[in-house]
């Protein structure tokens, strides 16, 4: 029975040959001349689809992104104790990840259009769902580069593990100035690089794959020492990322929990809440529109809190309406931080142009009335150039004179017109173009 289990297990079979293997994955750590071209041409590709919230355009390129190439490379050279090699997979990751953010940055601060989709905003915040992505993705990928007929897992594993599009959002938050979205789709990449080295690193020593054979034996030791020590540096804190993450998200559920029972089923409408996993305490903060808390009942919200394993939490119910006022605006204020340039110039255009609209339609009824012969006539506002450094906006009224009206009535017109529009400058022209 354990046999039968062993053979339907067994990484063994199929497996390529070794030093095929190992050729194959050295080949795709180098990123010059096509490999290069052909990772900024994929780091557009998932800006453009960053950019327009396509999920096909940035499921495309992840397809064609060279970026696994380095990250496999270094998890073969920690299996294999070859420090040439990670010194190699090390450089050559940089220079992609460098070449990526500067072409992404190069994208967004060229591309008019620079609103935070969806897409751009699920890669600012990395969770443990990403951790659990980038490790067995990696686990898939490594097991597929290591058999003899690769099959289709390379493809799906490119799009899994996502490597191009916390990239492209790095340098999305490079070119809008936004710090916290470039820190954060940096962490996420850096994740997604860490579990993708460790999980190729168990596999190749699971597969034993054979160490670097060393002609010097006080070399050999030192190496071994060094990637040895290399390998526990990576390990242990990445254990406890993906720990700390793990917490993140149960305290988040229980958070979403406790609204739900204490809140929203008792009918309290929510307008403010904040959390704060990484203070020391954790802490919550809630506001309500209508709904104020007596002492007892906030003692009594206090206490059921270790009831959703919050034990230590600080819970603070804001009631005080000018605290609130002034938090809802500074909220307010960094959303109105985060306008998009379109937004922006659209309005700048809108207020140009009311400059120079003229849309009261009682004053055109009234000219209507009082001077019948004007008609044909137009009436708008224009800007009048003196001379380089003098301009000013006027009122005018072009008429096209088919009728009589003699130069009295157009006097008569423009003092009316300046009674009328006490703010403005008047001019009346004759325009025999008028149709």
């Amino acid at each position: 029975m354990i046999r039968t289990i062993y053979r339907y297990f067994n990484l063994h079979d199929g497996e390529d040959e070794k030093q095929r293997v190992l050729e194959n994955v050295v080949c795709n750590i180098s990123f010059r001349g096509a490999n290069l071209w052909i990772l900024a041409c994929a780091i557009v590709i998932a800006s453009v689809g960053l950019n327009v919230n396509s999920t096909a355009v940035i499921i495309g390129a992840m397809l064609i992104s060279p970026l696994m190439g380095p990250i496999v490379g270094a998890g073969f050279a920690l299996g294999t104790y070859d420090f040439e090699l990670l010194k190699k997979s090390g450089k050559n990751l940089l220079v992609a990840t460098l070449v990526s953010l500067f072409v992404s940055f190069l994208y967004f601060l060229l591309s008019p259009f620079k609103d935070a989709d969806s897409e751009l905003l699920a890669r600012t915040s990395p969770n443990i769902y990403d951790v659990l992505i980038a490790f067995f993705g990696g686990l898939v990928g490594v097991i597929a580069i290591t058999r003899v007929e690769k099959g289709n897992p390379i493809p799906g594993v490119a799009i899994a593990t996502a490597l191009m599009p916390p990239l492209c959002t790095a340098g999305y938050g490079l070119a809008i100035g936004n710090f916290s979205y470039f820190g954060g789709a940096l962490y996420l990449y850096t994740i997604n690089c860490f579990f993708i080295c460790i999980s190729t690193f168990f596999i190749v020593k699971f597969l034993k794959y054979p160490k670097v054979k060393f002609v010097n034996a006080k070399r050999e030791k030192y190496i071994t020492r060094t990637i040895t020590w290399l390998i526990v540096i990576m390990l242990v804190p990445s254990f406890y990322l993906a720990y700390v993450l793990l917490q993140e998200k149960k305290f988040t559920q229980q958070v979403d929990l406790f609204v739900q029972n204490e809140f929203s089923r008792k009918g309290y409408t929510l307008i403010y809440q904040k959390t704060q996993f990484n203070s020391r305490p954790k802490k919550l903060e809630f506001a309500f529109l209508d709904k104020r808390f007596s002492q007892t009942e906030l003692r009594d919200l206090k206490n059921s809190l270790s009831d959703y394993e919050m034990n230590g939490v600080d819970l603070l119910i804001r009631q005080d309406s000018t605290d609130l006022k002034e938090d809802i605006l500074a909220e307010i204020s960094r959303q109105s931080q985060n306008i998009s340039e379109k937004d922006i110039t659209i309005q700048n255009l809108r207020n140009e142009l009311s400059g120079y609209k003229f849309g009261d339609k009682g004053l055109i009824e009234e000219i209507n009335i009082l001077f019948p012969n004007l008609q044909p006539f137009s009436l708008g506002k224009q800007l009048t150039y003196i001379n380089p450094d003098s301009s000013f906006n006027e009122v005018v009224l072009l008429y096209n004179g088919q009728k009589d009206v003699d130069e009295m009535g157009i006097q008569k017109l423009k003092d009316w017109l300046k009674i009328k529009l006490p703010k403005e400058r008047v001019n009346v022209v004759k325009a025999s173009f008028i149709e």
